[in-house]
């Protein structure tokens, strides 16, 4: 949630900031080629103009969108391997035809757009432990374009304005299949940093067995792309179980399915004796150091608090209740209800910007939102007010609210919150706890770092894991990293990752 990017106070009506795009994932995909049962394009497909011309006005809203991109020696390094793999596409030889981003996003996610522009973010990077599994994940991004994918997707998905990682989760028990479930889903995706194009389980699975292709091509063990797969399934089922919840937020390509069985057909597909280089130690180099979770200049999730030490402010989420940090909003979510933060400009008064807010939640066509009062408070010193309105769905009743302050010179902040009919007290104690915090609380708001590590003689994975730094979970969270089982034996000399202050 980064100040350059908070949006107006109707930022919860957009989707994601795609539409203007037609989703991103929807540029007309390169002209030429398809791909047959076997993986392998029946015909050669290249970059056209009309591809070039539309990436790159897509780019630069893909940028704003995922935190913009890293620079550096790690970006240098990333954009190497991602062109070494592009180029064994077909869609052009030319590695200056590809432009291969590193995204200053803590999602894990990665994907690419016709006209050459592939894009994967650090924290999915930082998850890899390979140069093979890299280059194996961008492959699998380059053969979605390869194969056409986008384009015979492209109906479905401006069918599904692009729903992002938390709109699945508002699915479920909450709001169920109705329409005000749909709503949900729509006002709970902003800021999710994540571009889910509904690819089809044969489509996946295509993209899957091209970037083994392409791995071969270049000379890696295919294998990679199926420990790549293993280490994004481990991830998905750590951040569940440390949100106490069985909704697994959708990571990577959330549309991706099943993959335990994606896992097992990549490495039949590879084949279990197959060899190539996997450049491990230069892969550790190259990632060494980069910022691992929520960058401060976006604001940080620290347990139940976020903090934005830029802004310069704090809140807290309601006991049970985990938030998910995004490029323009916070998303706090928990059983018995789901919120979200964000922001906008100020240029009327409160109850103005309350009822813009209500009046964006809904497409046009709909019927509109609208609280039933609007009330005025003060939360900590900052000029506050809210609005309540009661929406029925097909199956139950749900109370939306919109709680706003005013910070000043022009600037509100907002969370809006879903939850069961009479039950939107859960979000009191979070509507109290926003303040304002001093220049000494926010110089002492660090980022994570991403720590390659030589394993000394007596190292053992618990007395790692030890350093890393977290309060919790620190064992699970090391093992994952590194792509180790519980049993795993360190041997001196061995490099590892830990993620350090």
């Amino acid at each position: 949630m980064a100040s350059r990017r908070l949006r107006a106070a109707t930022l919860i009506g957009t989707s994601l900031g795609f539409v203007a795009l037609g989703s991103a994932a929807c540029v007309p995909a390169a002209s030429g080629g398809s791909v047959g049962s076997t993986g392998m394009p029946t015909t050669s497909a290249s970059i056209s103009q009309a591809d070039k011309a539309e990436g790159a006005k897509a780019h630069p809203q893909l940028l704003e969108e995922f935190g913009g991109s890293v620079s550096g020696p790690q970006a240098a390094y990333v954009e190497s391997v991602g062109k070494t793999i592009a180029v064994q596409s077909g869609l052009s030889n030319a590695r200056g035809d590809f432009t291969v981003t590193l995204l200053n996003s803590p999602v894990n996610n990665a994907f690419a757009i016709p006209g050459g522009y592939v894009y994967v973010t650090r924290q999915l990077t930082a998850l890899m432990n390979n140069e093979a599994e890299l280059a194996g994940v961008l492959g699998h991004e380059v053969g979605h374009v390869a194969a056409r994918h986008a384009a015979k997707r492209q109906q479905a998905a401006q069918r599904n304005q692009i729903i992002g990682v938390l709109g699945s989760i508002l699915s479920g028990v909450l709001l169920g299949d109705s329409s005000f479930g749909q709503f949900g889903q729509k006002l709970f995706s902003q800021g999710s940093q994540l571009l889910t194009l509904k690819y089809s389980r044969s489509q996946e699975l295509e993209a899957d067995n091209l970037g083994i292709t392409y791995l071969k091509r270049a000379g890696y063990d295919p294998r990679a792309m199926a420990t790549v797969l293993e280490s994004l399934a481990r991830q998905n089922a750590l951040e569940a179980q440390l949100r106490g919840t069985s909704n697994q937020v959708p990571e990577w390509a959330s549309t991706h399915p099943d993959p335990a069985s994606r896992v097992r057909d990549a490495l039949n597909r590879a084949g279990s004796n197959a060899t190539g280089i996997t450049n491990r130690d230069r892969f550790l180099t190259g990632v060494d150091g980069l910022v691992y979770g929520d960058d401060p200049k976006q604001g940080v999730v620290e347990g139940s608090k976020f903090t934005h030490p830029v802004l310069r402010f704090a809140f807290e989420a309601p006991d049970g209740f985990y938030m998910v940090n995004g490029s323009s909003a916070v998303s706090i979510n928990g059983q018995s209800g789901k919120a979200q933060f964000s922001g906008g400009k100020l240029s009327g008064s409160l109850e103005t910007y309350i009822q813009t807010v209500f009046s964006g939640l809904t497409d046009s066509g709909q019927a509109k939102i609208a609280p039933s009062s609007i009330e005025r408070t003060t939360v900590n010193g900052i000029p506050a007010a809210y609005g309540v309105a009661r929406v029925q769905s097909s199956n139950s009743s749900v109370d939306v609210v919109v709680f706003a302050y005013d910070f000043g010179n022009g600037q509100a902040y907002h969370f809006v919150t879903i939850a069961q009919a009479g039950g939107a007290g859960v979000f009191n104690s979070m509507f109290r706890s926003l303040k304002r915090i001093s220049a000494s609380e926010a110089g002492s708001v660090k980022p994570r770092l991403l720590d390659v590590v030589t394993v000394k003689s007596g190292d053992t994975v618990r007395s790692l894991s030890q350093r890393m730094a977290y309060s919790d979970a620190q064992l699970e969270r090391f093992l994952v990293l590194n792509g180790l089982q519980s049993n795993a034996t360190l041997k001196p000399g061995q490099k590892v990752k830990i993620v350090t202050y």
